[in-house]
This record gives C-alpha cells, sequence and structure tokens, in this order.
C-alpha cells in the first residue's frame, strides 16, 4: 500500500479575517509557530486549501487569506471517532508505578470532548472541587487516520496515516481510578483540546522522534519524547485496526510521557484561571488552553 501524500505539509483550519467564514489553509511561513502566533494575537497568512481536510487531493492555492481566529485543525463533523491509549510511556508507567502493559490499553473519547486551539478547558460541576477530582494535564502526540485501514501490518502501518496533530487528555483522576474503564473519566464535554495543526505523515517520516513538552502556569512540567512510547505509531495503527476498520477521520491520542499532576508531591491539580501550553516539535507547534470551572446553574423555583 503507498502512504498517503499530500500537496499541503502543515495544515490549518481557521477564521479568515477577509471572509468571516471557516477555511483550510497552510501557513505561509513554514517556520511559524502557528499556536504561539495565534496565542500572542498575531495576524499572519495562509494559502487557501480547496477540498477537505481528510482528502489527500485537496489542492493549495494562490489564494491568500489572513487568520483571524484558529480553529481546531479537524472539526467534530471531520473526526470519524477518537481512541486513545493509556499508559504507553515506560517512564510514565514507572512514575505511577505501575507494570507495562502486554497489550496497548484502549479507551474511547466522545467528539463533544474536542476543542481547539485557545479554547478553554471546561472543569464541569460533575468534577469539583478540583482538589478532589484531580483535574490532569497530559500532552500527547495524535494521529490522524487518513483512508481506511484494516488487519495491517506493522510494516504498513504509516502509509495510512495522514498526519499528526498535538493532543491535551484532561483527565479526571478521582473518577479514573475509581474503576477500570476510563472513558467517563476522561471525555467530558470541552476538555480534550487538539492542534494547532496538522502536519503531513510525508513531513514527519519517523513519529518515534517527536519531542513534547507541557508548561502550567509558565512550569515546564512535562519533557518527553515518543522514542519513550511502549508501543510505537506503527504497532499502535497495527493493533488498533486488527478485526476493526479504521476509518479516514479517526484520531489516536498515543499516551503521554512522566511528569502528570496526580503523582507529584503535592499532587498538581489543574483549576480556574490555570494556561496550559503544550508544545509539540516536528512542525506541529505549540496548543494553548486555559482552564475555567463550570458554574452551577442557579436554583429557580417553579411557581
Amino acid at each position: 500500500m503507498a502512504p498517503i501524500r499530500t500537496q499541503w505539509t502543515r495544515l490549518i483550519r481557521f477564521v479568515a479575517a477577509e471572509t468571516s467564514r471557516v477555511h483550510i489553509g497552510q501557513p505561509i511561513d513554514p517556520h511559524l509557530d502557528v499556536g504561539l502566533a495565534s496565542r500572542q494575537g498575531s495576524l499572519f497568512k495562509a494559502h487557501e486549501i480547496i477540498g477537505s481536510v481528510l482528502d489527500p487531493a485537496a489542492q493549495v492555492t494562490n489564494s491568500v487569506l489572513t487568520v483571524k481566529t484558529l480553529l481546531s485543525p479537524l472539526s467534530r463533523e471531520d473526526i470519524k471517532i477518537v481512541r486513545c491509549l493509556g499508559l504507553n510511556y515506560s517512564d510514565h508507567a514507572e512514575e505511577a508505578k505501575m507494570a507495562k502493559p502486554a497489550f496497548p490499553i484502549l479507551f474511547y473519547k466522545p467528539v463533544t470532548s474536542i476543542i481547539g486551539p485557545n479554547a478553554p478547558v471546561i472543569i464541569p460541576t460533575a468534577a469539583q472541587p478540583p482538589e478532589e477530582h484531580l483535574p490532569d494535564y497530559e500532552v500527547e502526540l495524535a494521529i490522524v487516520i487518513g483512508k481506511p485501514a484494516k488487519n495491517v501490518s506493522e510494516a504498513d502501518a504509516l502509509d495510512y496515516v495522514l498526519g499528526y496533530t498535538g493532543a491535551n487528555d484532561v483527565s479526571f483522576r478521582k473518577h479514573q481510578l475509581a474503576i477500570s474503564q476510563w472513558s467517563f473519566s476522561k471525555g467530558f464535554d470541552n476538555t480534550n483540546p487538539i492542534g494547532p495543526c496538522i502536519v503531513s505523515a510525508n513531513a514527519i517520516p519517523d513519529p518515534q522522534v517527536v519531542p513534547l513538552k507541557s508548561t502550567i502556569n509558565g512550569q515546564v512540567l512535562q519533557d518527553g519524547n515518543t522514542s519513550d512510547q511502549i508501543f510505537s505509531v506503527r504497532q499502535t495503527v497495527s493493533w488498533l485496526s486488527k478485526g476493526t476498520t479504521l476509518e479516514p477521520g479517526t484520531i489516536i491520542l498515543t499516551g503521554t510521557p512522566k511528569g502528570v499532576g496526580f503523582v507529584r508531591q503535592p499532587p498538581v491539580y489543574l483549576k480556574d484561571g490555570d494556561n496550559m501550553e503544550l508544545w509539540f516539535g516536528n512542525g506541529i507547534g505549540t496548543l494553548f488552553n486555559p482552564v475555567i470551572e463550570e458554574k452551577a446553574e442557579p436554583t429557580v423555583s417553579k411557581l
């Protein structure tokens, strides 16, 4: 199977200043950290892409647009399903005092959990107060599947990858550690940022050399590399395709390195007003998101 080849190298989704409409495009500056530029309020330019995010034949045009608002590189409508690996870094398993898994640990997220750059991560009332529920950050490389994959070999697995983006698998540890199934504790609405862009798979031929870092309120708390993954991207795509079709638009979160908050002494947890900056190498860039605690709706008596 031939690998996916796209005209674009880095794809962003954004609202254009010229049209006030949503477009996809490729930043003109190939070295610009689009997430950081967006966070700083800087306007930058992109060549409009005609077609859809998931269409490898989408064309980069000469039309230039100004990026007013940076969005998640895939809309919720683009995403077919979100599949995630847990405990997939050796150093994270060690810090959590958990045995390395013999097989990938899989859980799912609803698409309603997905948000984009600069959007607030909402701590729901169901997971408050934070000091009890321990909301936690997790910097993760995310795989974007670009064509149907079923029963693929490890040797061919990367041929089905459209590209890679960043993700923050915000987790609520009280619920996660109470039961064996993790989807509830990791699937609340508006809690999983992705972005800031998709880098094409041909621009990252080896996804096992991607550095990634979490900075919370100005302090670096995670500083890892995908080289420490227990199950590589090849192994992950191949394993998850066994007996199950990975459709285009499937997002796969690949786990997080050491440095998460709940194992620290004392524990570090997210709370109202916190700022998260997650950085990904190989051209992906910085994913910034503030944290907001959801306010309980006031009770109104019925007359």
